[in-house]
């Protein structure tokens, strides 16, 4: 399956051009927006200067005032406008930008096709929010790092014409300032991409421990997990130090580096005037851009440091964006039927299993190992590559490798044990893309009606995330009948009524052999009314398939099985 990320690299540089190539516009119009701030900002120390030299010649009629607090009003006026418009334009870019790296990194994610990456589902999310918003910085850093440059030009044109050594001055400083900085921010930005990881790793810590929560306090380790996520917190807290201490110095050195310029500048204006070499006018302008040149520079002297910080969030993107795929399926779709044949597969516990289940019959495979129940819902769900393991998979004729994984998830739904709840309602839940035909049926054949009739909102009454007010029998029955809904050629149920009583459980064991009747179903499971239920049992021990045949006739004659299944 190809896909536009995996046609080729996309290292976090070709990240940054990317984001800079589709927001061109913005970026033109924010820059000539943000250059017009920063001119009128420069200009206005300019402007009084002027009126200082104009005044101090002799002409002072109320005409040339008024066209100077004129001239004061159309500079402030062109300062305002042109700030709130620019930012307007920059931000809006921003924001969309990162959306956009969001959703393509949450779409890594759900390709059918996992990618080989080495980061736990929190540091994903961490790169899909922190890093994406990071990353999309870089279109206001670029307009107005520009902008900070006029107004340095600007200020350095102006002194130049009262002086070239007060214009020489503010380039030579700004070019010293700037060297000086650069050195500096390249090790924020390897002090940032150390903390955005460590953020991520003690995101992914708090997600595994809250999908673990309760079973962690029934055998009492929650203890022990807090003890392990303090650790990675703490770690993640000292990197957050020191790069709080970089950047500390970072703000610093340029603070002190910008208010020597301008002092620099203003006490050479001093001296050059005292000396009689500018004029009274030129000097108030000098000062003046002094001041007002603080903010262009702060400004100029902080984007290395953000271009250095999105730069390191570009290259935690492009972990997830340049991953290979896991594994390269083909393109064919899987023949009409729902044949289903595991031919000698061994991977994990399994051995040398091999079984067929013919289209229309219903199989349960009981099996002793836990683990292997596993191993054999992971093969059949395509989460393991076809070269991962040994033997072969065929549904409908067809083998695993020849198929596309979208076409197989189609044909085939493989049912977890632990079925992920979302928040929403319980419809959404049953029918996320809203076209099954069947959710009436499946919600009574999992017998979840009860918590149907619970609620005044029948199937539109709300879920919380992880089914947090639901019980793990009903959050078991909402699995299964969201399994049932879909209503696939062939259907795998990985123990689908653990968490519900026996009486439940046959009610639903013989409702899924009817709702099923003539469509090929699978289900791991030791439960008798489901192996009752089955139109053949199969039984998976230490790796291998060791006898086939119906429930009742192995109880009679298998002790093994009576004991490992009878409750």
């Amino acid at each position: 399956m190809t896909t536009p990320d995996t046609q080729r690299p996309r290292p976090g540089s070709d990240i940054l051009r990317t984001a800079l190539r589709r927001n061109i516009g913005a970026m033109v119009w924010g820059t000539v927006l943000m250059g017009l701030y920063q001119a009128g900002e420069t200009a206005f120390p300019i402007a009084l200067g002027l009126i200082v030299e104009h005044t101090m010649q002799g002409d002072r009629s109320l005409g040339a005032l008024g066209l100077s607090i004129g001239a004061l009003a159309v500079i402030i006026t062109t300062v305002s406008l042109s700030w709130r418009f620019g930012m307007r334009v920059l931000q809006k870019a921003n924001t969309t930008e990162a959306h956009r790296w969001r959703v393509r990194v949450a779409a890594c994610g759900l390709q059918p096709v996992a990618r080989d990456v080495d980061l736990k589902s929190g540091e994903i999310l961490t790169i899909a929010t922190e890093d994406a918003d990071q990353t999309a910085d870089i279109i206001e850093v670029v307009p107005l790092l520009i902008s900070s440059l006029v107004a340095v030009v600007v200020a350095a044109v102006a002194l130049g014409l009262a002086d070239i050594r007060l214009g020489l001055l503010v380039i030579v400083g700004t070019v010293a300032i700037l060297s000086v900085l650069s050195v500096m921010s390249k090790r924020i930005g390897a002090s940032t991409q150390e903390q955005q990881a460590r953020v991520a790793r003690a995101g992914a810590k708090v997600a595994d421990l809250i999908i673990g929560l309760r079973p962690l306090h029934g055998f009492g380790g929650n203890h022990a997990a807090f003890r392990s996520y303090r650790k990675v917190s703490t770690e993640a807290k000292h990197q957050a130090i020191t790069v709080a201490k970089v950047n500390g110095v970072y703000a610093g050195t340029a603070l002190a580096l910008n208010a020597v310029l301008a002092a620099a500048v203003t006490l050479t204006a001093g001296w050059l005037a005292f000396g009689g070499e500018i004029t009274i006018g030129e000097l108030v302008m000098a000062v003046g851009l002094a001041q007002f040149i603080m903010e262009p520079l702060k400004l100029f002297s902080e984007m290395p440091k953000y271009v250095m910080i999105a730069r390191a969030s570009a290259e935690r993107m492009a972990l997830v964006l340049t991953a290979p795929p896991v594994t390269t399926p083909g393109p064919e779709r899987p023949s009409e039927g729902g044949s289903l044949e595991i031919d000698c597969v061994r991977y994990g516990t399994l051995r040398d299993v091999k079984f067929q289940v013919p289209a229309g019959e219903f199989v349960a495979i009981a099996v002793y190992q836990p683990r292997s129940a596993a191993d054999l819902a992971s093969v059949l769900a395509v989460n393991v590559p076809p070269e991962a393991y040994e033997g072969a998979v065929r549904v409908g004729g067809q083998e695993l490798a020849d198929l596309s994984v979208d076409a197989v998830r189609e044909h085939m739904l493989v049912n977890p044990y632990d079925g992920e709840i979302f928040a929403g309602t319980l419809r959404t839940n049953i029918d996320p893309s809203g076209t099954s035909r069947t959710v009436t049926e499946a919600v009574e054949a999992s017998l979840l009606t009860d918590v149907v009739a619970l609620h005044r909102e029948g199937l539109d009454h709300g879920v919380r995330d992880r089914g947090a007010n639901l019980s793990g029998g009903q959050r078991q029955r909402l699995s299964l009948a969201r399994a049932l809904a879909a209503d696939t050629d062939v259907l795998v149920l990985h123990d689908p009524t653990t968490a519900v009583d026996a009486v439940t459980e046959q009610l639903i064991a013989r409702n899924i052999a009817k709702l099923r009747r003539g469509r090929t179903t699978v289900v791991l499971t030791s439960s008798p009314a489901l192996l009752d239920a089955a139109d053949r049992v199969l039984v998976l021990d230490d790796g291998v398939i060791t006898a086939e045949d119906t429930h009742r006739n192995l109880l009679a004659k298998d002790a093994t099985y009576c004991s490992a299944v009878a409750r």
